[in-house]
């Protein structure tokens, strides 16, 4: 008993009372680490912005050495705002009874003075990156090529709106017709000795935002799918197998997994008993017959259960997937803004032709009357997924419901949007679809 109360007090103890320290020193431990970090960005300011924030548009510097500052501004902001979190959840945390125990401990917390300098110089220098933080150059790519291409393309792509703000305009009636307002302005275009370098510019931007959207929607797919594989190998499984014993575990999940397994076992005895009768080898006793049927029962029964522990097992693994697409949603949200703006450039860049043939396509699949079929062999695969009896209920009344919603916001978007950004696709969608 004496010796455990010296391991308790030479090891235990030390160790708990340097835990309860650190904890109680989290909430400046994290201001002090969000004030460095933000102390990083003003000094980046002072150093090569002469005071002002870090601004891509910046002409002083080159566009790499700008995507350098950037990387650095993205990862200090990044430790502030986590470390002013973490601050907020410890302040919040910590009672009167945590203030009086770190006393007792020696633990001497900052002025309120002090903490408020501190807060308001953090708010003072992350003010200006509000709309900046987890963005990197490539979000420029939204904002920046839709002025300057505008005049020279304006030939090419007539029903292409790229800037909302001009929609005013295009829908005004002037003196001049506006093919000759969009001559003139191409041909000022042209005697611009500024415009090689600008389709210099939009074409590197244009090649930023296909890579960046590509990569995404790859990561969008192989994240995860990823997450799936090694989740439901490295941690789902092992938990599984220990829980569920080979024994004590049920074979089937549901009713249609039992009939499946009698109707397998009826046709491999049906087939044993018809090739007894039309083989020319000597006849099968019935004992041999019913212990090769006994046998296959076996392995029937272990691969229905293999079955009924995978779709369990697929249950968590897709929780996991959801999870690591949903984060990846949320910290990419400068992707999705170029992802989209990658969409907008390619859709409406298409001809009207290939508008309405792509919005047929896309229809008669999902909304269309062949696509209940569609539908109900989706629906059917997520349920043997998952181990769940296929509802025919439920899949009738999705089938009934949801195709119709899909139906109406697809006539909705066609009235509302692509009827005013182009309203030739819309004639020409028409024609085709009657």
């Amino acid at each position: 008993m004496s010796t455990m109360k010296n391991i308790y007090s030479q090891k235990i103890y030390p160790f708990l009372l340097a835990t309860y320290r650190w904890y109680l020193q989290t909430p400046e431990r994290s201001l002090d680490e969000a004030y460095k970090a933000v102390s990083k960005i003003k000094q980046i300011e002072d150093e090569y912005f002469n005071g002002n924030k870090i601004d891509y548009d910046s002409a002083t510097y080159s566009s790499n050495v700008l995507d350098y500052f950037h990387v650095d501004l993205k990862k200090q902001l990044k430790i502030a705002r986590m470390r002013l979190t973490e601050f907020k959840a410890g302040r919040w945390f910590l009672n009167e009874e945590n203030q009086k125990a770190a006393h007792k401990a020696g633990i001497e917390y900052l002025s309120h003075t002090v903490i408020l300098e501190k807060l308001r110089f953090i708010d003072q220098v992350i003010s200006k990156y509000i709309n900046v933080d987890n963005k990197t150059s490539a979000q420029n790519l939204v904002n920046q090529p839709s002025a300057p291409i505008t005049a020279p393309t304006a030939a090419k792509l007539p029903n292409r709106n790229l800037n909302p703000k001009k929609q005013g305009k295009a829908n005004t009636t002037g003196i001049l017709p506006r093919s000759i307002l969009s001559t003139i302005t191409r041909l000022q275009v042209e005697l611009d000795p500024n415009s090689e370098q600008d389709v210099v510019k939009n074409f590197r931007q244009a090649q930023k935002r296909t890579i960046i959207s590509i990569r995404f929607v790859l990561l969008l797919i192989i994240i995860p799918l990823l997450t799936h594989q090694i989740t439901k190998a490295l941690v789902v499984t092992p938990i599984i197998e220990h829980f569920r014993s080979t024994e004590t575990a049920q074979i089937f999940l549901n009713e249609e997994m039992e009939e499946a397994a009698l109707s397998e076992m009826q046709r491999f005895e049906e087939r044993i008993r018809f090739e007894n009768l039309i083989s020319s080898a000597p006849a099968i006793s019935t004992e041999e017959i019913e212990s090769r049927v006994k046998e296959k029962a076996s392995e029937v029964a272990e691969s229905f259960r293999q079955e009924s522990a995978n779709a369990i097992k697929n249950v968590f693994a897709d929780i996991f997937s959801v999870a690591a697409f949903i984060w990846l949603l949320l910290v990419s949200k400068s992707s999705i803004a170029v992802l989209k703006d990658f969409i907008d450039h390619v859709v409406y860049g298409l001809s009207d032709s290939a508008k309405a043939f792509i919005i047929i396509l896309f229809t008669d699949v999902f909304v269309g009357f062949h696509s209940p079929h569609g539908w109900e062999v989706i629906l059917e695969g997520m349920s043997r997924h998952w181990g769940f009896p296929a509802n025919r209920d439920f899949i009738f009344l999705f089938i009934a419901t949801f195709p119709v919603i899909l139906d109406t916001i697809f006539k909705y978007w066609i009235f509302r949007y692509l009827n005013r950004i182009s309203p030739s696709a819309v004639a020409t969608y028409h024609n085709m679809n009657e």
